[in-house]
C-alpha cells in the first residue's frame, strides 16, 4: 500500500467569488496504467482519477464548508468520514462540514459510481487534497490581514490567530482567498502523527436526524403535485401486459387520477398510497409470459451443472473436493424501491437514491427522448442498498410513467415487487479441488458458476473502458470483476479459478460483496475438511498457510478473543475462516448451537434453525478513518453472513419468487442474532484506507457455515441451511398481492 505521510500534491484553487479548491491529477493515486493494477478497487479508483480535479471543497462567508459528494449516501456512513477528512486539513469542527449528495454530473464520467468497497479508498486524497489547499489559501489570507508570515500563524476550529493574539475566521477570509482564475498550486498534507480527527472515533453526523425522523429520503420530499403510484407487476419474472380489461373502471375509483400501461405492468396514480393498493387490487389484467417462464430451482440447478467448467485431471496425489449450491437471494433494502419524477414536454428532473447516476441519467434520457442535459437527476440519502440501488429500476418506471400522464410522479415499489420482480443474488454452484502430499498443498482449483450478474450498472462501463489494457483484457465484464475481486490467502502451490455465467432470464444484481461470500465459503469449507484429512487443527492450518503476518494477526486476535478450541457440548461448536479483499484482511469465529432443543424449537411462524450465540469479526483495513464506523460496517457484515449461512434466501417454483416480504424472507432476525458479538478493529501503521464497506459478509459466512459442520458432523453442501424447508404459506402468484403484517409502510402512505 502506497504511503502518503507528508508528500506534497498539486491541487487548484478555482475562480470563484468565495474559497473554492480541489484537488489535482497528481493526487498520489495508483497509476492509470492498467496494467499496474492489482484488484477492482485499484481499477475503480484510476477510472476516478482524471476527474479527481472536479470535486471541490467551498468555504462559505459564515465559516461552514461544503463538499458535494459524489458518492451516494445509503446508510454506509460515508458523508460522516467524508466530513472528518475535510475537518482534519482545515482544522474545523466536523459539526462544520456540510457534506451533501451530487446531482448526476456526466463531467465526472466513472468517478460517480458507489460500489466495490470503494468510496474512502478513492477519495481519501482528493478530498484531502481540496481542503489542503483552501487551508493553504486561507492561511495566505490571514497573513496579508494580519500582517505576519504564514509560519506565524495557527488555524484551530476554523479561527486563524497570530502569535499576540489577534485573530479572524476562515469565513471573513473567504472572499480574499478567493480567485478569479484558475491557479495549480502545491500543498502538503497533514501527517498521520499530527491527526486529531482521521482515526479517532466519531458518531454519525446524520444520527439525531435519523433517530428523530427528520432525516429526509426520496418518499419525503415535498415535490410540487407529485402524487403516490404504484405500478401492477406481472405474476412471474419479466412477464409482460397483454390486455387490461377494466382500466377505465379503475380510473373511476376514488382518488384514482390515472391508470396507464407501462413498460412493466399497469401503473396507477392517486391520491394516497392506500388508494394507489386499491386501485393495483381491481385491476383485471392478462399477462404474457415472462423471461424465467416455469423455471424453479431445481431446473436452474441442472443448467448450472451442464455449464460447470471441468476442473482438469484428477492429479495422481490425494485430494480433497467438494461442490457447494447457492440459492437465488434477495437484494432488497429496508427502504422500498421509489422515485420521484416531473417530466415535462422538455425537460425531465429525477429524486431517487442512485449510486450510478450518470448511467441513471442516460437511460432515462434515451427512454424520454431528451437530450442528456435536459435530464436533471438528484441522488438522495437512501435507506440501506447493499448493491440494489446501482440500479435505477424505479427512477426509469417513474420517469416513464410521469412523461405518460404528464403529471409527476411518487413512485413505490411494493414489498413483494422487490422480492419478486426486483434485483436476486444469482443462484450459483462452486466446485474446489485441492491436491497435496504429506503435509503440503501442492495445488488449488476452483470454479464457479452462476446465473449471470448483471453489471450493466455503470460499474460494467468502467471494465469496458479500462480492463481491455489488462493482461487477459478480453476476459468478459463478469470474468475481469470476478478475477480482480477474489484473491488466494493461503500458499497452496498453482492455484487457479475460473468464472462461467449462465441464463440472463433474471433481475440479478451485485449483492454486497458480490462473488465473494460463495467463493469463500467454498474455499473455507474445503479447508477445514483439508484440516481435518492432515490432522491439523483448523485455525493453526490457517495460520501456517496464509501468506503475511497481517492476515495472521486478524486470525490469531479472534482466535484469542473468542477462546478457540474451549471445550462445547455435543451439537455446538466453533468455526473460524478468513478472507481478505481490496487491501484489506479479514477473521471470524462463531459459535453455534445446533442442539435438538434448539434446532427444532419454533422461533416465530415455524421457524426453526441453528442459532449463533457467539461471534467475534476481526479487520484490518488499513487506516480506519472512523473507525466507530468502520465497527458498525463490520456489524451489518456478520448479520449477512449469517443470514446467508443459514436462513435467508428465494425459492422459485414455476418462473416466480415464493418470498413476497420480509416476513417470508428470513434475514437475520432477533433470536439467531449473537448475543455475544465483539468487533476487533485491528491498529494499522499504514497511511491509507483499503475498501471495507463489503468485508464483513464473507468471513462471517464462511465461519458460521465451518461451525456447523463441526458441529452436526457433516459439511453443509447447500446454502442457506434451511432452504429446503419451505417455513411460510406462499401469497398469491397472481397480483395483486394481498396486505402482509410486515407491508406497514407500503399501505399507510
Amino acid at each position: 500500500m502506497t504511503a502518503i505521510g507528508r508528500r506534497r500534491f498539486l491541487g487548484y484553487v478555482l475562480a470563484a467569488p468565495t474559497l473554492v479548491t480541489a484537488a489535482g491529477l497528481d493526487a498520489g493515486l495508483p497509476s492509470p496504467e492498467i496494467t499496474d493494477l492489482l484488484d477492482l478497487n485499484d481499477l475503480m479508483t484510476a477510472a476516478a482519477l482524471p476527474t479527481a480535479n472536479l470535486i471541490t471543497v467551498e468555504v462559505g462567508p459564515d465559516g461552514t464548508v461544503s463538499f458535494a459528494l459524489p458518492r451516494a449516501e445509503v446508510g454506509q456512513g460515508i458523508t460522516t468520514s467524508t466530513a472528518m477528512l475535510i475537518a482534519e486539513e482545515l482544522s474545523v469542527p466536523v459539526g462544520r462540514v456540510r457534506v451533501t449528495l451530487a446531482d448526476a454530473r456526466p463531467e465526472l464520467v466513472f468517478n460517480q459510481l458507489t460500489g466495490g468497497s470503494n468510496t474512502t479508498f478513492a477519495t481519501y486524497v482528493p478530498i484531502r487534497v481540496a481542503a489542503a489547499v483552501a487551508r493553504s489559501r486561507l492561511m495566505q489570507a490571514a497573513a496579508a490581514e494580519l500582517g505576519v508570515a504564514p509560519a506565524d500563524l495557527t488555524l484551530k476550529d476554523g479561527v486563524i490567530s497570530n502569535r499576540a493574539g489577534r485573530s479572524v475566521g476562515i469565513g471573513e477570509l473567504s472572499g480574499r482567498a478567493a480567485t478569479t482564475r484558475t491557479l495549480r498550486v502545491p500543498v502538503e498534507l497533514a501527517a498521520r502523527e499530527s491527526f486529531t480527527v482521521i482515526g479517532r472515533p466519531h458518531n454519525r453526523i446524520d444520527a439525531l436526524d435519523a433517530v428523530t425522523g427528520r432525516k429526509k429520503f426520496t418518499l419525503d420530499l415535498d415535490v410540487p403535485d407529485a402524487k403516490p403510484a404504484m405500478v401492477c407487476r406481472p405474476p412471474t419474472i419479466n412477464g409482460k401486459v397483454g390486455s387490461v380489461a377494466n382500466l377505465a373502471e379503475v380510473r373511476a375509483m376514488p382518488g384514482v387520477t390515472d391508470a396507464v400501461v407501462i413498460s412493466t405492468g399497469v401503473a396507477v396514480r392517486a391520491a394516497t398510497f392506500g388508494q394507489c393498493v386499491d386501485a393495483v387490487r381491481a385491476l383485471r389484467v392478462t399477462w404474457k409470459p415472462g423471461t424465467a417462464e416455469g423455471k424453479s430451482d431445481e431446473s436452474v440447478l441442472r443448467e448450472l451443472r451442464a455449464a460447470e467448467p471441468p476442473l482438469g485431471l484428477r492429479p495422481p496425489t490425494p485430494v480433497v473436493e467438494g461442490s457447494f449450491t447457492f440459492h437465488f437471494r434477495s437484494n432488497s433494502a429496508l427502504e422500498p424501491n421509489c422515485a420521484i419524477a416531473d417530466v415535462r414536454a422538455d425537460r425531465a428532473e429525477i429524486w431517487s437514491s442512485l449510486k450510478s447516476p450518470i448511467v441513471a441519467q442516460q437511460a432515462i434520457a434515451a427512454r424520454l427522448g431528451l437530450p442528456q442535459s435536459r435530464v436533471t437527476v438528484h441522488v438522495t440519502e437512501g435507506g440501506g442498498s447493499f448493491g440494489r440501488k446501482l440500479f435505477f429500476d424505479a427512477a426509469l418506471e417513474a420517469a416513464e410513467l410521469s412523461q405518460r400522464v404528464g403529471k409527476p410522479v411518487k413512485l413505490l415499489w411494493h414489498r413483494a415487487d422487490d422480492s419478486r420482480q426486483g434485483r436476486t443474488h444469482p443462484m450459483a454452484i462452486s466446485r474446489v479441488r485441492v491436491s497435496y502430499l504429506g503435509g503440503t498443498v501442492l495445488g488449488y482449483q476452483q470454479r464457479h458458476t452462476s446465473v449471470s450478474t448483471d453489471l450493466g450498472h455503470g460499474l460494467g462501463e468502467i471494465i469496458t473502458a479500462l480492463a481491455a489494457r489488462l493482461p487477459g483484457g478480453d476476459l468478459s465484464f463478469a470474468q475481469t470483476f470476478f478475477q480482480l475481486s477474489q484473491t488466494m490467502p493461503y500458499q497452496f502451490g498453482v492455484s487457479g479459478r475460473l468464472l462461467n455465467e449462465t441464463d440472463r432470464g433474471f433481475n440479478t444484481g451485485s449483492m454486497r460483496n458480490v462473488y465473494s461470500p460463495d467463493v469463500t465459503c467454498a474455499r473455507e469449507l474445503v479447508v477445514d475438511r483439508l484440516a481435518a484429512r492432515m490432522g491439523r487443527d483448523p485455525r493453526r492450518f490457517r495460520h501456517d498457510f496464509l501468506h503475511d503476518e497481517r492476515s495472521r494477526a486478524v486470525l490469531a486476535a479472534v482466535a484469542e478473543a473468542g477462546e478457540w478450541g474451549r471445550p462445547m457440548p455435543a451439537g455446538t461448536a466453533q468455526g473460524i475462516a478468513f478472507h481478505s479483499e481490496y487491501k484489506s484482511v479479514s477473521a471470524a469465529l462463531v459459535e453455534i448451537d445446533c442442539r435438538p432443543e434448539t434446532v427444532e424449537r419454533p422461533i416465530r411462524d415455524g421457524v426453526t434453525g441453528p442459532r449463533v450465540t457467539k461471534a467475534v469479526f476481526a479487520v484490518d483495513a488499513g487506516l480506519a478513518v472512523n473507525p466507530r464506523g468502520l465497527e458498525a460496517q463490520m456489524m451489518g457484515g456478520v448479520m449477512d453472513g449469517i443470514a446467508l449461512a443459514l436462513t435467508s434466501s428465494l425459492h422459485l417454483r414455476d418462473g416466480h419468487f415464493l418470498e413476497a416480504s420480509w416476513d417470508d424472507y428470513f434475514y437475520t432476525r432477533q433470536w439467531n442474532t449473537p448475543p455475544d458479538l465483539r468487533i476487533i478493529v485491528m491498529p494499522s501503521t499504514s497511511d491509507r484506507p483499503g475498501g471495507a464497506g463489503e468485508l464483513g459478509v464473507a468471513a462471517s459466512m464462511a465461519a458460521v457455515a465451518c461451525a456447523y459442520g463441526r458441529a452436526t458432523g457433516t459439511m453443509p453442501t447447500t446454502f442457506p441451511i434451511n432452504h429446503g424447508t419451505l417455513s411460510f404459506t406462499p401469497k398469491p402468484t397472481v397480483p395483486p398481492i394481498p396486505p402482509s403484517p410486515a407491508d406497514g409502510l407500503d399501505h399507510a402512505r
